[in-house]
């Protein structure tokens, strides 16, 4: 297929994955300082904001409408929800001969729900819900429209290595001083709080209680929104598009790089991975960047990176 419609593909799953993503975290963010009166808020939102990747200045305020504004609303920046989905919406058109009517119309009904600045108003918890909903129709949508084919490939590859980041720095928000959410508000946010209580009959608090929430989050192979499914998927993608039958090695950079992180996560326990968290979700951070950077350079290196401005139709 072109390398700018597999392109196109790539970031409509990574985009649509980091706008759903970005709503759970900072839904939890809301619901965590909402819950404590006495929390430093500037303090809270500049930790969620630096393991986001986008810091604040020093001097500048960073309380819960700046913080908002940067991670939710900002239409210019493919890190905000916003963003993302204009971004989404963009590839979309971009690729609009291969992506399907449904697909397409959900995705320019969701932007212009946004470009018209209503959801500014109305609260955090709400929007963040609406945000939720919309991206699973997208997911619905793609799942029941698109043919398994090297289309389909690219689009699970994106969400897969997006996915894989953002359970990591979600997670990497429970280390993080001042912000500090508790695991059973990380497990709900990933909507993974009942399939928990499924695999592990009991409860997420206490010392064993953190270690077996971080080893569902992290380590499950059944749940899609752990980091190792995540990764496992992601390597599924590559070995689909580009078989190669070696007797030693990998050829793909973007599969050693993938293989090392899952490894390095499957043979640590849940308690080495606990005593260094942000350590180690760095790393899969890491990882899924270096990753994205090896499928662009073999899949489509003509393209540039993709970017998306506002007035683009």
């Amino acid at each position: 297929m072109l390398s700018r419609i597999a392109e196109s593909l790539f970031w409509i799953g990574r985009y649509v994955e980091r706008a759903d993503s970005t709503a759970r975290i900072l839904d939890v963010h809301v619901e965590h300082t909402l819950a404590d009166p006495w929390i430093d808020e500037s303090a809270v939102s500049r930790s969620l904001l630096s393991v986001m990747g986008t810091p604040v200045e020093d001097g500048a305020r960073a309380g819960r409408r700046e913080l908002l504004e940067v991670l939710a609303h900002d239409p210019l920046s493919p890190s905000s929800i916003t963003g993302a989905l204009g971004a989404a919406r963009e590839n979309a058109r971009r690729a609009r001969e291969t992506v399907s009517s449904d697909m397409w119309e959900s995705l320019n009904t969701t932007w212009n729900a946004l470009a018209s600045g209503r959801w500014r108003a109305v609260a955090a918890p709400r929007f963040f819900a609406w945000v939720r909903e919309r991206t699973a129709v997208v997911n619905g949508l793609v799942d029941a429209t698109m043919s398994r084919d090297d289309s389909w490939q690219f689009f699970v590859l994106g969400r897969s290595l997006e996915r894989a980041d953002m359970t990591a720095r979600l997670v990497d928000t429970r280390a993080v001083p001042g912000v500090g959410a508790q695991w059973p508000l990380l497990l709900r946010s990933t909507g993974a709080y009942e399939a928990f209580l499924r695999a592990y009959r009991g409860s997420s608090t206490g010392a064993a209680g953190e270690v077996h929430a971080a080893e569902f989050l992290l380590l499950d192979r059944l749940f899609p929104r752990s980091v190792v499914h995540a990764l496992e998927s992601a390597e599924a993608c590559l070995e689909a598009l580009e078989p190669q039958p070696r007797r030693a090695g990998y050829a793909a950079d973007a599969r050693r790089v993938l293989g090392r992180a899952r490894t390095r996560l499957e043979f640590s326990s849940p308690e080495q991975l606990l005593e260094d968290l942000h350590a180690q979700m760095r790393a899969v951070q890491e990882a899924c960047s270096q990753a994205s950077l090896a499928v662009g350079e073999r899949f489509f290196p003509l393209a540039g990176a993709v970017s998306w401005t506002a007035g683009r139709s």
